[in-house]
């Protein structure tokens, strides 16, 4: 009995060490993975089963939604989830997860497949929102968020480069085995994470949470930067979906477009690896307001696409600042509590806008027009940089001792 007792603990990870967060992430992403490969599944509805842009959008969307919607429920119940009853949760939402993708496999009409994407996303956004709210639970939340960022770009770089290749070959199948590949892969990992209690030592924001026993939260910075989050998330994704349709209306080949797409999310990786780095040395306005200055730029630079190397740096610069900057601001809104609900809201208003984006975009885009999309990703990426500011700059006021402590971790 107590061999037995030492190898089950043997087998837990600890818990704020880099190997934690490396199974956060991928518990955090298996949910939302096909967001990372969007615009691979929005080509591939479109070649493998003859989809419109516009119902290869909503399809996408669909999922999205679907994906809010679940996070808004998990909001509600999560702090009353028991550290062990989280993990027996986040298994039955995989099985979930599998058992949706693989019926999406059978499901060839748009209003079939967008009430199945529905569902899936609903379970996906009640695991990311699971995953969230235990990421919020560890010691520097912002490093943990770089992490979840790193692994979304690496896969994501991957998805974007193959399946666009392999849809013609295999059909749409072969999107959705690999997200059931993804969800087995994370189930393993699922049972080397420790339980995640609420933290008591965490060092106190006050006057930001207001009195933090009550777990009362400052609400209009709170909302405003939930805000910042969906209008960032809403301004990168209304574009990003339909990106090799964009290429292909400049005349450049598939191959070149994935493979953009493709590097553009692996340099990603140097995003998140700098959140991971800096964390709040140099607080969190000041990092937020470059990212998003620089994301505006690149998503303007997609205008004069048709020169192949401002494609590939506008993809480069934005795949690197879409993965600093959301960081940041996830990491923000965790700071707001210790339970880990205002990260689960933050996730749900993430899940909004990415949802969002696309849907706009999809009516906004007529035929091969693209600059109607990229004036509506630039207008919301600066409302988002707006709204960002007054949190930013209110954490930034008591956030040097959290983050002195977090340097030592």
């Amino acid at each position: 009995m107590n061999a037995s007792n030492t190898r089950f603990n043997f087998s837990k990870v600890s818990p704020d060490g880099m190997t934690a967060r490396v199974l956060l992430a991928f518990l955090a992403t298996a949910g939302l993975y096909y967001v990372n490969i969007m615009p691979a599944l929005v080509d591939g509805l479109k070649e493998g089963l003859g989809f419109s842009n516009r119902d290869a959008g909503l399809v996408g969307s669909a999922n999205m939604y679907g994906a809010a919607c679940g996070a808004f429920l998990i909001a509600f119940v999560i702090r009353y989830v028991h550290p062990f009853k989280w993990r027996i949760s986040a298994t039955i939402l995989l099985f979930s997860l599998m058992g949706l993708d693989t019926l999406s496999i059978m499901t060839t009409l748009p209003p079939w497949l967008l009430g199945v994407r529905f569902m899936h996303g609903l379970a996906g956004g009640a695991l990311v929102g699971l995953g969230f709210s235990i990421i919020a639970r560890t010691v520097a939340p912002d490093r943990t968020f770089g992490m979840l960022l790193l692994v979304q770009a690496l896969a994501g770089g991957a998805g974007v480069m193959a399946l666009p290749l392999l849809v013609p070959l295999f059909g749409t199948r072969v999107l959705f085995i690999t997200l059931i590949l993804f969800s087995i892969i994370t189930l393993v990992m699922l049972q080397f994470l420790p339980d995640y209690p609420e933290r008591k030592d965490r060092i106190k924001t006050d006057s930001i949470v207001g009195d933090v026993n009550k777990q009362t939260i400052m609400l209009k910075p709170f909302l405003l930067a939930l805000a910042s989050v969906f209008l960032f998330q809403a301004g990168n994704m209304a574009l990003y979906a339909f990106m090799i349709g964009l290429g292909k209306s400049l005349g450049l080949d598939v191959a070149f477009i994935s493979e953009t797409l493709g590097i553009a999310n692996w340099f990603g990786v140097l995003g998140a690896l700098l959140v991971i780095m800096l964390s709040t040395r140099f607080g969190i306005f000041k990092p937020i307001l470059i990212g998003m200055l620089l994301t505006i730029a690149g998503t303007w630079a997609l205008h004069y696409s048709d020169i192949k190397w401002l494609w590939v740096a506008a993809n480069i610069l934005t795949g690197i600042t879409w993965n600093f900057v959301i960081a940041y601001l996830l990491g923000m809104c965790a700071r707001f509590d210790q339970s880990g609900q205002s990260a689960v809201w933050a996730g749900f208003a993430s899940k909004m806008g990415l949802a969002t984006g696309p849907t706009i975009g999809a009516f906004m885009l007529v035929g091969s027009q693209y600059a109607n999309v990229i004036y509506l990703s630039v207008g919301l990426l600066f409302l988002a940089c707006l709204a960002a500011s007054l949190p930013a700059l209110l954490l930034d006021r008591r956030v040097m001792i959290i983050g002195e402590a977090e340097a030592r971790v």
